[in-house]
């Protein structure tokens, strides 16, 4: 089963770094039901859209807002994850969506060095009181394109984001800056594995070339007491029923289309993350 919420010691490295690395926080059982789920899920797949890199690659992912009660859902529910983002957070969290990032072999493109609160800030989040947890559903690397971020950057504070191809990147003189000054940490991981990171650490990724896919989950949380002042395409504060560890099994093999519930996908149309960026223009060259 799930080990269990992050320790003491790797809350003191979160707060230092950025992010923290939880090895094998599930087991070889609960992340099989995951991959296999993810990759035989029609209606996961029917919701994916692109985004261009700017140059010309595309990183497929879906999207939705609300945890739901598939196996996905259990994942984003689960005890472990929920209680982390909690110790993380310093008190009620909410579920703000989940993702799954498809990086196929030999065609999934890379994401430009970004904040995720670069996005969110234009959706009425006052604070960058949030935090994300990036599940390893295949073996991620340097060849796949696995994770990069830049040690300590969270404590920069939010950095304007400019459009590239369908990506908002954070601005790339200072991020140049930034990389002379702070390390870059690549995030290799075996299935199972966790990354907790804070919405201001800058991450980026490279495409991937090689003939090995890197899928990976990302549930995103925002603290309760940071409810966004306005509406947008992910939810305001919704209370989130946690559920033990045991759950994930118990669940089994159930997909989106197993489940009766109302996970309320983003469709690629109402996808603002990086367009929001058009409409509050910052250093648009």
């Amino acid at each position: 089963m799930a080990s269990g919420p992050i320790t003491a010691d790797q809350l003191a490295e979160y707060r230092q770094k950025g992010y923290t690395l939880v090895r094998q926080m599930f087991n070889s059982q609960e992340i099989d039901l995951l991959g296999r789920s993810a990759k035989q899920d029609k209606t996961l797949d029917d919701h994916a859209f692109g985004r261009d890199d700017g140059r010309g690659k595309i990183v497929r992912l879906s999207v939705w807002n609300q945890p739901g009660d598939t196996i996905y859902g259990m994942f984003a529910r689960c005890e472990s994850i929920v209680n982390s983002a909690e110790r993380i957070l310093e008190g009620e969290v909410y579920h703000y969506h989940s993702k799954m990032i498809m990086k196929d072999a030999k065609t999934g493109g890379a994401w430009a060095w970004h904040q995720d609160y670069g996005y969110w800030y234009q959706n009425g989040v006052l604070s960058p009181d949030l935090c994300s947890a990036f599940i390893a559903v295949d073996r991620a690397t340097r060849e796949n394109g696995c994770l990069q971020v830049i040690e300590g950057s969270h404590l920069l504070g939010r950095i304007d984001h400019v459009l590239t191809g369908d990506q908002a990147g954070a601005d790339k003189e200072r991020v140049a800056v930034i990389l002379e000054r702070f390390p870059i940490f690549y995030v290799e991981m075996d299935p199972g594995d966790v990354l907790f990171f804070h919405s201001n650490l800058l991450h980026a990724s490279a495409e991937n070339s090689s003939d090995k896919s890197r899928w990976s989950m990302i549930c995103c949380y925002n603290a309760a007491r940071n409810n966004p002042f306005k509406e947008s395409h992910h939810p305001r504060y919704t209370p989130l029923h946690k559920v033990p560890d045991s759950a994930i099994l118990e669940a089994g093999l159930k997909r989106f289309a197993d489940s009766k519930e109302d996970v309320a996908w983003l469709e690629d149309k109402k996808d603002r993350s990086a367009r929001s960026l058009e409409d509050h223009p910052t250093k648009h060259p």
